[in-house]
């Protein structure tokens, strides 16, 4: 039987909850600036998309009743939620500052949520760089600076001994250090810092107590970076040292040592901070690799050819296991310190040296030309993409170098190729690679995957740390 039809009855209306305002909790901090809207219930209005104009021209709002801080577009807020500590400045919506230099600022998003506390570099490209998912003011982030400092030291000194005495102490942002790069020379360390939230006087003094407790060198000095000091708008640094031991005799050169080969610095001379450290395991896996496949060729006569050599590095490891050695690089001045870094490790090298200044592209068609031949190649050279813009024309040099080195490579040779290039990823490195094989019909097997040395740490929400890459092949 069928049940008796109920009509339907319309449902009590329901009570709608508030919707709440609640201030981020941070006393004195840089957080208190931004109220952080809360809701439960009610789902958050849509942000309309800001203009053109006003990302890639933050306003400055000078007025104290604006909150102080940053507000950046939704994309950056999702790239830092994801891991990342960079907004570029076409990302910035607005900057209040407190005043015209400070440089240490809260950052919130379009809906006033605080991301966290970032050094800000208003002629950077990379205008915010976060240092904190807190709120901190200048003494909490000098404090901050200096504990992150220890526990990066204490990361590399496992690394450190009598045959490598020279590493990477801090690594920007893979230490949690946006901007700041410190190494180690033998008894010197070297500064850099590449942002303008560093130049605060409390930053420099912090790093030297740090590396005065950890270390107790003999000096440390400051070295700029002419190309970033450039892009960020930041003054030459001052050419006495941060701190001596000796001040009566402040010495600006001196030894170190790198798989326990000699090599020379000169706080006032050469790239980068003046060696390039991240290539310390590179140098002795070529190394080994030479001496594996000569070991097992009876044709592999030992001849060895570095390009773009800088000071000898591949060099003169390979100059431990081959017969002839050659150096190329268009710097006189890099070749003159190859030249010492040799003379110091003659009892040590068994093989002959040889350096030849000149362009890379240039010589290594003219002697692919002449049928010059190698029983290894290495290809080192500088980043050719610095910009995603420079990619297509960076892939067509690495092609173009190798492509040479490949006509160059006796049967059984070793070519050791890389990039230090971190717009170039591995994909398209390797597809260089096997376009020029393919160009000159030799067949590439791979022996081995490399990277930067465990002191230039990659870090996977930061894939600019990953930068260098390494390919170390047989070629039949």
């Amino acid at each position: 039987m069928a049940k008796p039809h109920k009509p339907e009855t319309a449902a009590p209306p329901r009570k709608r909850r508030a919707k709440t305002s609640v201030p981020v909790a941070a006393q004195g901090g840089p957080a208190a600036a931004f109220p952080r809207s809360v809701s439960r219930s009610v789902p958050a209005r849509r942000e309309s998309a800001p203009s053109a104009r006003a990302e890639s021209r933050p306003s400055l709002v000078p007025t104290r009743a604006a909150p102080v801080g940053v507000v950046i577009s939704r994309r950056a807020a999702d790239h830092l939620r994801s891991g990342h500590l960079w907004v570029y400045a076409s990302d910035v919506i607005a900057v209040t500052l407190p005043s015209p230099e400070e440089t240490l600022l809260p950052v919130a998003d379009q809906r006033g949520i605080f991301l966290g506390t970032a050094l800000y570099s208003p002629a950077s490209q990379i205008a915010l760089r976060l240092v904190s998912r807190e709120a901190l003011d200048h003494a909490a982030w000098l404090k901050l600076l200096a504990a992150r400092l220890h526990t990066a030291i204490a990361r590399r000194k496992p690394m450190l001994d009598a045959a490598n005495d020279a590493c990477r102490l801090c690594f920007s942002e893979a230490d949690e250090l946006p901007g700041l790069i410190v190494d180690k020379y033998g008894e010197f360390v070297v500064v850099q810092r590449l942002a303008k939230g560093l130049l605060h006087a409390g930053v420099a003094e912090a790093c030297v107590r740090v590396l005065r407790e950890e270390l107790a060198p003999a000096s440390i000095f400051e070295r700029p970076d002419p190309r970033i000091r450039e892009l960020e708008g930041l003054p030459a640094p001052s050419p006495d040292p941060l701190w001596v031991a000796a001040a009566a005799r402040p010495v600006a050169a001196a030894e170190f040592h790198l798989n326990g080969l000699v090599f020379q610095y000169d706080a006032n001379a050469g790239q980068k901070t003046g060696a390039f450290l991240d290539q310390r395991t590179n140098y002795a896996a070529a190394q080994e690799w030479a001496r594996r496949l000569g070991a097992s060729n009876s044709s592999f006569g030992g001849r060895a050819l570095d390009v773009c050599c800088y000071q000898g590095g591949f060099a003169l490891h390979l100059a431990q296991v081959c017969r002839q050695v050659t150096g190329i690089d268009t710097s006189r001045a890099s070749l003159e310190v190859a030249e010492r870094n040799f003379q110091a490790n003659r009892a040590r090298i068994s093989g002959d040296v040889d350096w030849i200044e000149a362009d890379a592209f240039e010589i290594l068609r003219d002697w692919s030309h002449a049928g010059e031949q190698f029983d290894t190649i290495v290809l080192d050279p500088p980043a050719f993409a610095k910009t995603k813009r420079a990619v297509e024309g960076a892939l067509r040099g690495y092609k173009e170098l190798n492509l040479r080195a490949l006509k160059m490579l006796c049967p059984g040779g070793l070519l050791v190729t890389c990039s230090c290039s971190h717009h170039v990823s591995w994909a398209d490195l390797e597809a260089s690679v096997a376009a020029a094989a393919a160009d000159v019909s030799r067949r590439v097997r791979l022996l081995e995957r490399r990277g930067a040395a465990l002191d230039h740490p990659v870090i996977f929400n930061l894939p600019e740390t990953e930068y260098l890459k390494c390919l170390v092949l047989e070629v039949e």
